[in-house]
């Protein structure tokens, strides 16, 4: 990552892996209506029988789930609101009975819910079973496990038995550095100091080769551990998916002023530079609308918001989202949350036909799809990253711009400096600091079309090659000054540091107003 190169300085190092994920877990002939049917059939049940069936299946779960309590020595608490803030109250549980290992506690609460129900259809006099939206008690337990650290399982006590189990990678990593005797300093789920950082990151990257099925059924048996008896004849394999999982980048900076000297900088030109193209790009999907390229989504939103630990700047699409926050003083994180993975691709055979070759196909929400899940965040952490990191704290506008601003000689040529307050030259250099840019580069077309609207009109004729031309020539400059090179193998163009660094002042410099210069130069 560029920026730990850029502030080696200033930070010590970076930790980088899983936050906070939400697992749900399914049992897939239950969950939809021929399935209940064929699951009733199975057992011997009449639709008209369905009901005290089921009430008996959910008695069963809350008294298994009221024994482990019991069991466990742990409270089991009603909660009449199901808006109350849960975590917090286990939380307040866990410190009254000083629990730091093992189970703190039990909640239940009605809930929404999809559950199946028997309706009498009066065009067809039947009956039939249909999933509806409905309440039902919710079971929740609570921990702090010895090795995954706090979290908590969340149960459906009405058919179809649906579980949730919550998980934050941070808490995992505390129990490992724990273990092994690594000091650290922790504030919620972050760490400004690790003392051993490679070993932090190694248990990172571990959690990825979990067997996440065995570890998420046996945690869910904790809190019902009849739960296999229950939903006998049928065998008790959940299909577990990810509904949301939060890939975090924490840069830990030396101290606190270290930070706050270079946030705003960041802050600021992180919005500069994350326009809807540029968003889409650092989520893996296509460009658009600058480029004419792509389909354009329904929205995309960017949106800096100050909150009580200092300014974060988000931007998301389609439930997807990248964001940077500063957190505990000296800590920049950057988070990129997935919640509709679908918009991604993973390289897999076809579901219909596992005999197929690999080929890249849709990202499924299953945990089978989870590493490629963390790779795309990674990803965009990183290009989030190189996009807002371009300057450097203490140079001045000069030293950064001046040299580029002076003609030069190159291969025997000699090229005329580059002048920011020109049109052309600063609508290019706009051009150079777009995010997009760092991942794909870009082709003459594209600065064509950036530079000249009017271009994309003209396909082939006298003007298209007049446009061309002077798109070449731009090129050529901005080569002859180091602030582009061109890609192997393609022809692509990439901007160099030293581009992406004159670039960025440009922009940020273009958009203060003249007095706030005065007060930063006094």
């Amino acid at each position: 990552m560029r920026m730990l190169e850029l502030y080696s300085g200033k930070v010590f190092g970076a930790i980088k892996g899983l936050d906070r994920i939400r697992f749900r877990g399914t049992l897939q002939l239950l969950a939809n209506a021929n399935g209940m049917r064929a699951f009733m059939s199975k057992a011997g049940v009449l639709l008209k029988d369905f009901r005290g069936w089921a009430e008996r299946k959910t008695a069963e779960v809350r008294e298994s789930c009221a024994r482990a309590a019991e069991a466990k020595g742990i409270p089991l608490r009603y909660i009449e609101r199901s808006g109350e803030d849960k975590e917090r109250l286990a939380r307040a549980v866990a410190g009254e009975r000083g629990v730091k290992d093992g189970p703190i506690c039990m909640f239940k609460v009605m809930e929404p819910c999809i559950a199946p129900a028997v309706y009498g259809d009066k065009e067809s006099k039947r009956l039939e079973l249909r999933m509806r939206p409905r309440k039902c008690l919710w079971m929740y337990h609570y921990f702090d496990h010895p090795v995954y650290g706090f979290g908590h399982v969340r149960l459906q006590t009405w058919l179809p038995l649906t579980v949730s189990v919550c998980l934050n990678g941070r808490h995992w990593l505390e129990k490992e550095l724990k273990s092994r005797g690594v000091a650290y300093v922790k504030d919620g789920n972050c760490f400004p100091w690790v003392a051993d950082i490679p070993a932090a990151q190694e248990i990172m990257d571990g959690q990825l080769r979990t067997n996440w099925e065995k570890l998420l059924t046996g945690l869910t048996l904790e809190l019902c551990p009849d739960l296999r008896r229950i939903v006998s004849p049928l065998d008790l394999r959940y299909y577990w998916s990810a509904d949301e999982t939060e890939w975090a980048t924490d840069v830990m900076f030396r101290s606190t002023e270290e930070l706050d000297k270079l946030y705003p900088l960041l802050i600021r030109h992180g919005m500069l530079v994350a326009d809807s193209p540029t968003v889409m790009r650092f989520l893996g999907k296509r460009a658009t609308s600058s480029f004419g390229r792509g389909a354009i989504p329904a929205e995309i939103l960017s949106d800096s918001r100050t909150r009580y630990e200092g300014v974060r700047n988000k931007h998301w699409i389609n439930q997807n989202s990248v964001k940077a926050y500063n957190k505990c003083g000296s800590v920049l994180r950057l988070e990129t949350t997935i919640n509709n993975p679908h918009d991604f691709k993973v390289f897999r055979s076809p579901d219909d036909n596992p005999g197929k070759p690999a080929s890249w196909q849709r990202m499924r929400k299953g945990v089978a799809d989870l590493h490629r899940r963390c790779e795309v965040s990674d990803k965009s952490n990183e290009r989030y990253a190189d996009a807002v990191c371009c300057l450097k704290i203490g140079e001045t506008l000069k030293n950064v711009v001046g040299e580029a601003c002076n003609p030069v000689v190159k291969d025997g040529r000699r090229h005329r400096g580059i002048n920011p307050w020109k049109t052309t030259d600063l609508r290019t250099l706009e051009f150079l600091a777009r995010g997009e840019l760092l991942i794909n580069g870009f082709r003459n077309r594209d600065l064509r079309n950036w530079l000249f609207p009017e271009a994309r009109g003209h396909r082939g004729d006298k003007e298209a090659r007049r446009f061309a031309g002077k798109t070449t020539r731009t090129i050529r400059l901005l080569r002859a000054h180091g602030l582009i090179r061109k890609a192997p193998r393609v022809n692509r163009y990439v901007p160099t540091e030293k581009g992406l660094r004159m670039a960025a002042s440009i922009k940020c410099a273009s958009t203060v107003d003249v007095e706030k210069l005065m007060e930063m130069a006094a």
